[in-house]
């Protein structure tokens, strides 16, 4: 049991943080963003994870002003902090910090570290990213991107809400190409459409999708993850679920402060 929590508790540490992904099907190799962020310093989005009704743990992404200075003056610091919570901490202690640095007009990242702390296992990086050059820099050594729009965790996160997805048709995939355990990999994400969902913060339309995930000892053979994200000017994550071999796994949205639009309000980019 020990063992399963471990390795979903390290799966939804991402899921709470990579949302949408890249090289959309039909879109250039360089991909094609919004030239306004849909988020703005200060902005706060607080996450909770439940096995069935029971909470498991808790997620904050805090996105500010960069205090550290760049090639583009115009650059923010994007952080995630996810720990575990009520009964599940007693027998395994998750506390991950996650901070990245990028560009405020590419959203290209510059700098990545990470700081994990997942029962017995501890884990530190430091990566910085050369797009022209197609090479991220981390503690183990250097590595090659097969384009020069390459993530990590975090910064992938930010970027995707920022893609141009009027184009989307049900059924579309599409990948993300991030650098994370020492390795540069890629993310598939299907379309699904668009549906209205209650939240503990209203009913929100949203555009669903479904990131692809591997079975194996939590997931069911069929098991698919699905994602819930704002069909508004924010575009954030609401709600994500997934079945694994006993019961479910949910994130849900509880707060959210400093949004750049007030949530649900349709933009010219909306679905």
């Amino acid at each position: 049991m020990r063992l399963a929590v471990q390795n979903d508790m390290r799966y939804f540490s991402l899921v709470l943080i990579f949302i949408l992904g890249a090289s959309l099907a039909g879109f250039a190799q360089t991909l094609p963003y919004l030239p306004n962020p849909t988020y703005q310093d200060g902005e706060k989005l607080t996450y909770k994870l439940k096995y069935g009704i029971i909470s498991a743990a808790t997620g904050t992404l805090k996105i500010e002003n960069s205090k550290l200075r760049f090639s583009n003056p115009n650059a923010f610091h994007l952080s995630a902090f996810g720990e575990t919570s009520g009964a599940f901490s007693v027998f395994y202690t998750v506390k991950n910090q996650y901070d990245s640095y990028i560009d405020g007009d590419t959203y290209l990242p510059y700098l990545y570290t990470e700081d994990i702390h997942e029962g017995s296992y501890t884990r530190s990086e430091y990566a910085t990213f050369d797009h022209r050059n197609k090479k991220v820099s981390g503690r183990k050594g250097t590595f090659t991107s097969p384009n020069n729009q390459f993530f990590d965790l975090l910064s992938a996160y930010y970027f995707s809400r920022n893609l141009d997805l009027s184009s989307l048709v049900k059924g579309d995939k599409f990948k993300l190409t991030y650098f994370l355990n020492d390795e540069v990999d890629q993310l598939g994400v299907e379309y699904i459409g668009v549906e209205k969902i209650k939240t503990s913060l209203g009913t929100i339309e949203c555009i669903k999708l479904s990131p692809e995930i591997s079975p194996g000892r939590i997931f069911k053979k069929d098991s698919r993850l699905y994602l819930w994200v704002t069909n508004d000017g924010n575009r954030i994550p609401v709600k994500a679920q997934v079945e694994i071999i006993i019961g479910s796994v949910t994130m849900e949205l509880v707060s959210a402060s400093g949004l750049k639009y007030p949530l649900g309000k349709r933009v010219s980019y909306s679905k």
